[in-house]
């Protein structure tokens, strides 16, 4: 058996970033070679950032992601790290053939490169292009061909793009025919919730199947709506765990593996599934035996309470989205209500209380328990809190129009989305949306209203999800003997919009339990009517919950970004049009 350190670099890079991208690989290469790392590796297109959608057709971007890459190779070995190989994954485009019909302008290509001694030695291109849920990569890439199978310190490594694990045959295929010692794959896995053991078992499974260690390295950090949270593992060829990196947090990942020699290459071969495999040397010699590190194995929370893991996704996706867009300071409507509540929480955690502005809009129909919680929560948090009273405001649009009933309560959220917005643009804050996913999925939200923002945090959180996730974060402050951010009151009392005398939520909407679990199933499964009445909920329910659903496709249009944490969000992985007047019922 030969021996291999790998070091998995799990980075945050920015999309559009390519300088800085490049920064990011050359600091994490240098801590490899430091490690004694015989070979380093990143993810999926952390020259560009990931995904860079459709900066993929614009040929001056694909050009500067190939020039960068070059440059990134020159770099390492000017900084003396020539001699480690680093994989990394950049934008490139497919040549030698002329524009195809159906195909991306440009044939750009979701690459991989080894890097070694100042040039980019080895390329290949992502053969399986995933297009379902939040991935759109037929539209924006070209496939590739092509399985790099590189001798590297005695051993035959061979190195796939992301999907071309999770799929069967093409890649997966050719390794096991190439006979290779390990397949590592350098990933943009996106967090969801309940995806802990997917990628592992998946590992697994490929491992067995093709006789070999496989390693597998993921991005972390937030990209718009996309939170990824590393989760870097390796498997050996029998699918046990070797070693597993942290969650949602960079990190560069050293392992120590035994591999078996490469021996003589099979004989060349035709394409397997559609994939040739194309084989190349850097260092055909064993590295001389040593004594191996402690693999790392860094434990998972019980999968039955993965709350947390919920938590610290929302945190990342509002953090890296203020950075990386270059807000300092974010703003938030503050109501007393849990939602407002934990919006303001995951800014906090994310930012810092003293970057968080807090904006009480009391009413005529404001409770005294409401002000007095958003003063309590601030307070809490250190939140740089101010009250502004709506009421003269929204006098002073009723005296120019007479309004009443719902367009009157409308009126109260408009005015305080205007004075929040006013706010932002006097002071350059990120406005924070309150809203959660049981109010936008069925349209009880004041567009322009309560909807305004830069960015919604809880925006895929159901109702019931909101009040887990802020007793969990009570609890945890409790653990650590501190006090609660969020006062019990905004916990335990009925939710209200408080936009007329002794209004509930429950006035309009079931109860959330039961809401939560009927909105999942129909935009979660995209079960129908029958279905849903089969499952035992009353059909008139049914009907009239799928009626607010379908009716408020041109809110959700209008609503601001917000991270991603379960299998189907409303936006990128739901599509629907707006003018639709076919209804579940027929």
């Amino acid at each position: 058996m030969a021996q291999l350190r790998i070091a998995m670099a799990q980075v945050n890079p920015t999309v559009g970033d390519l300088d800085g991208n490049c920064r990011i690989v050359v600091d994490y290469a240098r801590r490899a070679a430091e490690a004694g790392a015989h070979l380093a590796v990143f993810p999926e297109l952390v020259v560009t950032g990931y995904p860079v959608e459709d900066l993929a057709l614009r040929n001056s971007f694909v050009s500067a992601s190939i020039k960068a890459t070059h440059a990134l190779a020159a770099a390492l070995a000017e900084e003396g790290l020539g001699e480690l190989p680093v994989a990394v994954g950049f934008l490139s485009r497919r040549t030698g053939v002329g524009e195809r019909f159906g195909q991306p302008a440009g044939s750009p290509q979701n690459a991989f490169a080894l890097l070694y001694r100042g040039r980019v030695e080895v390329t290949s291109a992502k053969h399986h292009l995933p297009n379902y849920g939040v991935f759109d990569e037929f539209r924006n890439f070209v496939p590739g061909e092509t399985l790099p199978v590189v001798r590297l310190r005695g051993v035959d490594v061979a190195f796939a793009v992301c999907e071309d694990l999770w799929q069967g045959g093409g890649p997966v295929a050719a390794a096991r025919a190439a006979r290779v010692g390990a397949l590592i794959t350098i990933n943009a896995s996106p967090y969801e919730r309940d995806k802990d053991n997917v990628r592992l078992e998946l590992c697994q499974r490929r491992a067995r199947e093709i006789g070999a260690t496989v390693g597998y390295v993921n991005m972390c950090g937030g990209q718009d709506e996309l939170i990824f949270d590393g989760d870097s593992l390796i498997v050996d060829a029998e699918g046990e765990l070797v070693a597993r990196a942290p969650k949602f947090e960079e990190n560069l990942f050293v392992t120590d593996l035994a591999l078996p020699d490469a021996g003589e290459a099979p004989e060349p071969q035709g394409p397997v599934d559609g994939v040739t495999v194309v084989r190349h040397t850097v260092s055909a010699d064993p590295v001389p035996a040593y004594a191996p590190q402690p693999p790392v194995l860094t434990p998972r929370p019980d999968p039955a309470s993965d709350i947390g893991e919920v938590y610290r996704a929302l945190v990342v996706g509002v953090r890296d989205y203020a950075v990386k867009n270059g807000f300092a300071t974010a703003a938030i409507a503050l109501s007393g209500g849990i939602d407002s509540a934990l919006t303001a929480t995951i800014a906090v955690d994310a930012l810092g209380g003293d970057r968080v502005y807090g904006l009480l809009l009391p009413s005529k129909y404001s409770s005294d328990h409401s002000v007095a919680d958003a003063e309590e929560l601030a307070k809490r948090q250190g939140i740089r809190a101010r009250t502004v009273e709506i009421a003269p405001v929204v006098a002073a649009f009723e005296a120019a129009m007479h309004l009443d009933g719902l367009a009157a309560e409308n009126l109260q959220a408009r005015v305080r989305g205007t004075l929040l917005m006013g706010l932002s643009n006097q002071e350059g804050h990120l406005v924070l949306a309150t809203g959660n996913k049981s109010e936008l999925a069925a349209g009880y939200s004041t567009l322009y209203g309560d909807s305004v923002g830069g960015y919604a945090p809880i925006k895929d959180c159901w109702k019931t999800v909101v009040w887990e996730l802020a007793r969990w974060r009570n609890a945890e402050a409790e653990r650590a003997g501190e006090v609660p951010p969020i006062p019990e009151n905004s916990i335990s009392k009925p939710p209200s919009a408080e936009l007329r005398p002794g209004q509930l939520d429950t006035d309009s909407l079931p109860d959330y339990a039961v809401l939560d679990a009927l909105l999942d199933a129909y935009i979660g499964t995209d079960k129908g009517l029958r279905e849903l009445a089969i499952a035992g909920y009353e059909p008139e329910l049914v009907q009239r919950v799928i009626r607010m659903v379908d009716r408020a496709e041109y809110k959700r249009r209008q609503y601001p970004p917000g991270p991603k944490i379960s299998s189907r969000n409303l936006s990128r992985d739901r599509r629907l049009p707006i003018t639709n007047r076919w209804t579940p019922q027929g």
